[in-house]
């Protein structure tokens, strides 16, 4: 018999490995502890409620051994990239556009014996962090950015001690779907990749070494964390199970065949290693179940695949989360997510938090979302199928875990996963039909990897057991009749009787009721919720009642307007049977559904590649969605970024029409724009129109503009917000320096940087010195920078630097004839050159309702401060000649590179460019001679 969730279990050893005081803030899962790990209900309670995790079947003793640290110091490092970028299939189709579907072997297909939890709390001590012991541990709580998504991300971090500290081992584990990402990276002391990589996962809960926390001895990392993540659960395990041995042993044993190659990745990568061990063990012991063997997908992964947006610029550039308004989709991601599947959206998700800078990968997905845009029956094929899909990665994960204890909810949840499994697996066909006349090669190598044989063997074992008819239904009391009658007659004889004794109940149910409608003349009908079970429900006027209220003999009376609901004794002794001879038909239901699945076990990791499928195919179908309801373009990659009449995607989604389109031309000999122009006149919204161009091209989408060409961006970097942060008590200057020193230190030659109005929090000659200073330094970098300001003094940096264009916002001058004074009408468009306007400032000020005195008084001010600090910087003709001469070679550098043209067009252009270089300037023979005086 299966055991009732709520049945009591012995009490566990003292040893305790967990914190046990978890201060929470909000609506959350619950992952404390409670005195015994068996009391709390099951994983697997619902069947799509967010899955527990665990770790390998077995007592594993831990071992004295520490993480090796002074030892280790010149370990090998990698970058961290978290969430699936690039697709198991993208990588295989640009090898050779090729799958293998061959079949993984598993040594153990049987369903392992469970013994129990090696880790346990006898009668933990809450006591919190002032009588925390080196044995005890602690846990505390943290802010974070809001995700789109409900969290479901544990993660470890673990840091090296000694020579070896700023080495990162970071593992994780989304509770939602059966996938391990392991990292390991140096950081510098700010720990900028460790705060970010932490922010875009958005994480449930983080876990460290107890002796990164030691009272009044914590170290920088730990405090950082705590720090920044201030809602996020925060939790402290000892570190003798940050093991690296034990770790390489969990994933020898969990770690599917078809990606065992990541142990030769990671087996000298001793930081992940024994973040995955720490991580694993945590998991088992919250969860209370284990996953099976070879049954994870496990994976490493580095920052060199994706390019890296800090947390800072997501918010700036409202990624997936609108500033104004979080519930509001009007968002980069609002723009693009038109995915029909949760694993769709988790990947779009993740894309736009970490693009692509694999040229030959963005290709691919451009090739595919151009077939799409040109074959509508292949778009509203696969449209019509994706959105049938359930969410595959979530079912997969729920699949492969085996619970320690056999309870009712934990067959009830196996009975309806099998049943979503099938639903999932005869889609496979239909998806297959949609994609069988496709042409780019990503497309064809995804409907390669349908024609695993795997998915009709598990299907065909699953029909033999499972009726036919068996199938996913939307409301409760539908997918109770489908897992009631989801195993074929004549397999089990008692189950049969049970199912028969179940029909007559309900039959009696239905019957009952029917008389009690007879014998008080009243319309009354049967109705059924999980809740309640069967009750009975009634519309009517209060004057068909006699006396106004409802025979004695019902009782638990709700009404919600005109609706009664309200039940009987007999009616509820009734539920108590149907609910007995439920169980009684869950009980064998399940030993035939555990049965089945260790004979498809060895077959079942074929559902990686179908969610990693199904996923890819809806964003790529998600984005040519979006093409069709705006003149998108696909985009090119050189080394240039160069947009024709570009504009503002969110903006044109909030205001339902087109706004004014830009050109913007950025090159290796014009690296640095310098933006000005008069307040509200767009240069904000321009930065940020660059950026999110930027993402939708690396991402793989088209973009909003007649004619694109990006360069690809390692790093994308903002600077647009000046609000002051009480939470770090800095003041908006503060927070500026703060904010750009951290570019200073990451930037590279690869980067984006878009920085606008800097210095505005100090001092108009410091902000104008320090400003100066900065885009010294950034000239010397190649990376493309856009910077807007106010301060017109930094466009005469152009005279010492042949890259720095100036560029600004075009506004217009109209009569107010009401007021009869000018007015300024914005244009939004951007032009060569200065700005021509004088003191925009005070002309905002002078519309506003400012006193004409207040007003007459600081121009008069402003005329005088600008004639004492105005100096004449006017270049000579040899610095103009110089000027002219490195925007030649950058054009015909650039020419070399990225010309198509042919022979006799490139001639023609050439002579072109050199008219125009010789109309700018004579040649030096022509130069009159200086006469000696």
């Amino acid at each position: 018999m299966l055991r009732p969730e709520t049945s009591s279990s012995p009490s566990v050893p003292a040893a305790s490995l967990l914190a046990v005081e978890t201060r929470t803030q909000g609506p959350r899962y619950n992952l404390g502890f409670q005195e015994t790990p068996q009391s709390r209900p099951s994983a697997q309670a619902s069947a799509f409620s967010p899955p527990g995790t665990s770790g390998v079947a077995g007592d594993r003793s831990s071992s004295s051994s520490s993480l090796p640290h002074h030892q280790r110091s010149s370990l090998p490092v990698e970058g961290l990239n978290f969430g699936n970028k690039r697709s198991y299939t993208e990588i295989t189709a640009a090898s050779n556009f090729t799958l293998d579907t061959s079949s993984s072997s598993v040594r153990d297909t049987n369903y392992p014996q469970i013994p129990k939890t090696p880790l346990s709390a006898g009668n933990p001590q809450r006591s919190g962090y002032r009588s925390w012991t080196p044995q005890m541990g602690y846990s505390a709580t943290s802010s974070s950015a809001v995700s789109a998504h409900s969290p479901s991300v544990i993660v470890a971090v673990v840091e090296g001690r000694g020579l070896a500290r700023g080495e990162i081992g970071m593992a994780s584990i989304d509770l939602k779907s059966p996938q391990i990402i392991l990292s390991q990276f140096a950081d510098n002391t700010t720990y900028a990749k460790v705060i970010t990589k932490l922010k875009i996962l958005s994480p449930l809960e983080i876990i460290m070494s107890n002796t990164a926390c030691v009272v009044g001895n914590s170290t920088k990392l730990f405090t950082l964390i705590t720090e920044n993540f201030k809602n996020v659960t925060f939790t402290t395990i000892q570190r003798k199970y940050f093991n690296e041995t034990k770790g390489l042993e969990y994933i020898e044993q969990l770690c599917t065949a078809e990606f065992s190659s990541v142990l030769m990745e990671v087996q000298s990568k001793y930081y992940c290693l024994a973040a995955v061990a720490a991580l694993l063990k945590y998991v088992e012991f919250i969860q209370n179940s284990v996953y099976a063997p070879k049954s994870l997908k496990v994976c490493f992964q580095g920052s060199e695949q994706t390019a890296m947006i800090d947390s800072s610029s997501a918010q700036n550039l409202e990624l997936l989360i609108n500033n104004q308004d979080c519930r509001s989709n009007h968002t980069l991601f609002g723009v693009l997510n038109y995915t029909k599947t949760p694993g769709g959206s988790r990947r779009l998700r993740s894309n736009i938090l970490e693009p692509l800078v694999d040229i030959e990968t963005i290709t691919m997905r451009l090739d595919c979302v151009q077939e799409l845009l040109q074959d509508e029956e292949l778009f509203f094929g696969l449209q019509s199928v994706l959105s049938r899909f359930l969410d595959t990665e979530q079912l997969l994960s729920v699949l492969v875990q085996i619970p320690k204890q056999d309870t009712v909810n934990a067959a009830e949840s196996k009975i309806t996963n099998l049943i979503y499994l099938k639903h999932t697996l005869e889609l496979v066909d239909p998806l297959k039909i949609a994609l069988k006349n496709c042409n780019t090669p990503l497309l064809r190598a995804y409907y390669g990897s349908l024609e695993d044989k795997r998915f009709g063997i598990i299907l065909e074992k699953i029909k033999t057991v499972i009726n036919d008819d068996a199938r996913y239904m939307k409301g409760c009391l539908n997918m109770r009749t489908q897992k009631c009658y989801a195993v074929k007659s004549n397999i089990n004889e008692f189950l049969d009787i049970a199912r028969r004794t179940y029909t007559e109940i309900v039959d009696d149910i239905a019957g009952m009721i029917a008389q009690l409608a007879e014998k008080y003349s009243l319309p009354l009908r049967t109705s059924f919720s999980s809740a309640r079970g069967f009750f009975i429900q009634m519309s009517t006027d209060c004057t068909t009642l006699p006396s106004d209220q409802l025979p004695s003999e019902f009782i638990k009376i709700s009404k919600v307007k005109n609706s009664y609901s309200f039940t009987s004794a007999d009616l509820i002794k009734m539920n108590e049977r149907c609910q007995e001879s439920l169980r009684e038909i869950y009980h064998m239901t399940y030993m035939i559904v555990c049965k089945l699945l260790s004979e498809i076990y060895e077959h079942i990791h074929c559902l990686y590649k179908l969610s990693d499928t199904v996923s890819m195919l809806d964003m790529l179908l998600s984005f040519a969605h979006a093409c069709t309801l705006s003149d998108y373009v696909r985009p090119e990659f050189t080394d240039t970024l160069a947009v024709k009449q570009g504009w503002h995607p969110i903006l044109e989604k909030i205001s339902m029409e087109k706004p004014v389109a830009n050109n913007t031309y950025i090159t290796e000999g014009s690296n640095f724009l310098i933006i000005t122009g008069p307040n509200m006149s767009g240069k904000s919204t321009y930065l940020k129109q660059i950026a999110l161009c930027q993402i939708m091209a690396q991402i793989g989408s088209y973009v909003p503009a007649e004619y694109s060409s990006f360069r690809i961006a390692e790093q994308i970097f903002t600077r647009i917000s000046t609000d002051d942060d009480i939470e770090t008590n800095s003041s908006t200057f503060m927070k500026e320096m703060k904010e750009i020193a951290y570019i200073l230190h990451n930037a590279n030659n690869k980067s984006l940087i878009l920085i606008d109005e800097l210095g505005r929090g100090t001092n108009t000659e410091e902000g104008i010195g320090i400003c100066y200073a900065i885009c010294e330094y950034l000239l010397s970098l190649k990376a493309f920078t856009l910077f807007a300001t106010h301060f017109l003094e930094l466009c005469r940096i152009d005279v010492l630097y042949p890259n720095v264009e100036n560029m600004h916002f075009e506004v217009q001058h109209v009569k107010n004839t009401s007021r009869n004074k000018d007015a300024i009408l914005y244009t939004y468009k951007l032009s060569k050159g200065l700005t021509e306007e004088k003191n925009y400032g005070l002309r905002a000020a002078e519309v506003s309702s400012l006193p004409p005195s207040i007003v007459l008084d600081a121009k008069e001010i402003t005329t005088q401060i600008t004639r004492q600090i105005l100096q004449n910087q006017k270049s000579t003709p040899e610095m103009e000649r110089q000027r002219a001469v490195y925007h030649l070679a950058s054009r015909l550098v650039q020419t070399a590179r990225n010309s198509k043209l042919d022979p006799d067009s490139l001639r023609i252009y050439l002579s072109n460019l050199k008219k125009k270089y010789e109309a700018y300037f004579p040649r030096p023979e022509q130069v009159p001679e200086k006469t000696e005086g």
